[in-house]
C-alpha cells in the first residue's frame, strides 16, 4: 500500500480526542505545558526553552506548530467528566515521507497531571493507527538519550529499539543531545496496537479528571 497524506481531522477515543492545532490553542496549551517539569525532560529543548511568560511561549508556539504536508500537529483534550474538553497536550506526526513511506510521531509533551494515564497509549493507538491507515510502514519514536522516564513510556507501547544517534541537536542551552530512536514497522502494528488496546481496556473506564 503506497502511503498518502492522511487528513487533518479530529481522532476521537474513549479518553482524549486530538483536535487539529489551530493558534488560537496556545494559551490552553500555555497553561498545560509551560511546567518545569515538562520542559525538564527534552521538551522544547531542554530546561533552558521555558519561556518566563505567555509571549515568549507564544513565540515558541507558533515556530513550533506547522500545519502541512510534512507535519500535522494535533491539540489533545480530554473526553467526558468535568473536565471534558480541557487541554492536556499535545503531539504530531511529522517528518512526513511518502515516498519512502515514513513517518515521525513526536513533538510530543502532556500535562503533568495526566502523566500516568490512558492519556499517552490511547494518543498513540490514534495516531499509530492514522498512519499506519494510510499506508505508513514505519513510524519513528525518539527521546532524549537521557530522559528515562520518556524511553521507558516508548519501550512500554512495543516500540523497537533502534540506537542512540549520537551529537543529534542544541538544546535550548546549547549542549547536544543524543537521540535515542524507536520505531514501529507496519508487519509489526497489530502486535502494538493489540497491547495499546489492553492496557486502554484495562484502564478505569471513568472519564479522567485533573483533580
Amino acid at each position: 500500500m503506497t502511503a498518502v497524506l492522511p487528513p487533518a481531522e479530529p481522532l476521537v477515543g474513549r479518553f482524549i480526542r486530538l483536535d487539529p492545532y489551530v493558534p488560537a490553542d496556545v494559551p490552553d496549551l500555555y497553561r498545560a505545558l509551560a511546567k518545569p517539569e515538562v520542559f525538564a525532560g527534552g521538551y522544547g529543548g531542554g530546561p533552558a526553552g521555558l519561556a518566563e511568560d505567555f509571549a515568549g511561549y507564544e513565540r515558541f508556539a507558533l515556530t513550533q506548530w506547522h500545519l502541512g504536508p510534512k507535519h500535522l500537529p494535533w491539540t489533545i483534550r480530554l473526553v467526558g467528566g468535568p473536565d471534558a474538553g480541557t487541554v492536556v497536550g499535545t503531539t504530531s506526526l511529522g517528518d512526513i515521507d511518502l515516498h519512502n513511506e515514513g513517518a515521525h510521531v513526536g513533538w510530543t509533551a502532556y500535562d503533568p497531571r495526566v502523566w500516568g494515564t490512558a492519556v499517552n497509549p490511547e494518543a498513540k493507538l490514534l495516531i499509530l493507527g492514522l498512519a499506519f491507515d494510510h499506508g505508513f510502514g514505519r513510524v519513528k519514536i525518539q527521546a532524549d538519550a537521557v530522559n528515562a522516564r520518556s524511553r521507558a513510556a516508548i519501550a512500554k507501547l512495543g516500540a523497537q529499539f533502534e540506537g542512540i544517534m549520537r551529537h543529534d541537536k542544541r538544546r535550548a542551552d546549547g549542549s547536544w543531545r543524543d537521540t535515542a530512536i524507536y520505531s514501529v514497522l507496519a508487519d509489526e502494528w497489530p502486535a502494538v496496537r493489540a497491547g495499546l488496546e489492553s492496557r486502554l481496556g484495562a484502564a478505569d473506564p471513568a472519564p479522567i479528571t485533573l483533580g
